[in-house]
């Protein structure tokens, strides 16, 4: 840029100092009264014979560019450099920041012989336990998530806050080797009820598995996100989902529709699983929740114990299936989680 301008021109720091100019011995030089009359007006300032300019479009940027002349062409000149070398700090910036790296992991947007030397290159530990976690935002909100999230956890040395949607942010963290899977989940409980209590917004999060590799947080992120889908249709009260909870949900959730479909026709006879009502419905959801417990299960329906014995003989003659036999338990309570599973699926026509 020297060759190409014949004026002074040079670059001040956050602090006011001078720290690159055409004519060398003005590096080191303090102009931080420039600093602070920039902080109070424009983008742009005039002062002692130079022409001083902000990088980029906030009054708080890291750096003020300068040019020798108070004049037209000087305050072009500046704006000139400005974009240029506001351009060359993004492009800077992007190539080293560990964010941009994590999401560009995460994604699958770099090549998995590539990540390595990236993090060298970023000084980035590479086996550190990690875990991923998907916060999706439910509803519009007046503050931005990524910002709501990450004032919670401002380490940026150890935690990445990363924006993957308009209503999704993924949450990198960095957790002990032996650690316990209900202090993660504590975690997650602690981020919702404070995004809850401080910003009155409702959120659901999915937890991926710990990983001690870095190109396995990509595995972690798609973990979080299938745990928030088979949460939407299996867990819908819940608002902290982990992978490693789903249970069978996690494999009817990953079946062919069509699978699906031949296995209720073969489990029950047709309509009898639509026959069944919501009385029923509930009755058999009591009767799993206290693990087939005929007794248990009456005392908290507030029925008598023949009642009950009643509507199971009753589920029995419509379904061939018997709910005091585990096995036919078995059978019928994963029928109910692929029916549920079949009527979140958007129709096809």
């Amino acid at each position: 840029m020297k060759d190409a301008v014949d004026r002074v021109i040079g670059l001040i720091d956050e602090n006011g100092v001078i720290i690159s100019c055409s004519e060398l011995v003005k590096i080191g030089e303090s102009r931080q009264g420039i600093r602070d009359e920039l902080a109070y007006t424009t983008d742009v300032a005039i002062s002692g014979g130079y022409t001083y300019r902000i990088i980029g479009t906030d009054i708080k940027s890291e750096y003020v560019v300068f040019v020798e002349g108070e004049d037209k062409t000087a305050e072009k000149l500046s704006m000139v450099l400005a974009i240029s070398l506001s351009n060359i700090k993004n492009l800077y910036d992007e190539k080293y920041d560990k964010s941009s790296f994590i999401k560009n992991v995460i994604l699958d947007n770099i090549l998995p012989s590539d990540i390595y030397i990236k993090s060298k290159e970023l000084r980035f530990a590479a086996d550190v336990v990690r875990i991923v976690f998907l916060i999706r935002f439910i509803g519009k909100n007046e503050m931005n998530p990524y910002d709501m999230v990450q004032n919670m956890f401002p380490d940026k040395s150890k935690d990445y806050v990363i924006s993957v949607g308009e209503q999704e942010i993924v949450l990198v963290k960095e957790i002990k080797p032996n650690h316990d899977m209900k202090e993660i989940e504590k975690t997650a409980r602690q981020i919702a009820d404070t995004i809850s209590a401080e910003f009155y917004t409702k959120v659901v999060i999915g937890i991926g598995t710990a990983v001690d590799n870095i190109k396995d947080l990509a595995r972690s992120f798609k973990e979080a996100q299938v745990a928030l889908e088979v949460g939407k249709v299996f867990d819908t009260e819940k608002s902290i989902i982990s992978y490693e909870n789903l249970g069978i949900g996690r494999l009817i959730y990953q079946l062919p529709t069509t699978l699906c479909e031949m296995f209720l026709q073969e489990v029950f006879k047709k309509g009898s699983l639509e026959s069944l009502d919501r009385e029923t419905l509930m009755t058999i959801q009591c009767f799993f929740e206290n693990n087939l417990n005929v007794s248990e299960t009456s005392r908290k329906l507030f029925v008598h114990r023949n009642t009950l014995v009643y509507r199971l003989e009753k589920i029995r003659k419509l379904t061939g299936l018997d709910l005091r036999e585990f096995e036919h338990a078995i059978t019928f309570k994963v029928a109910l989680m692929v029916k549920k599973y079949l009527s979140s699926k958007p129709a096809k026509f």
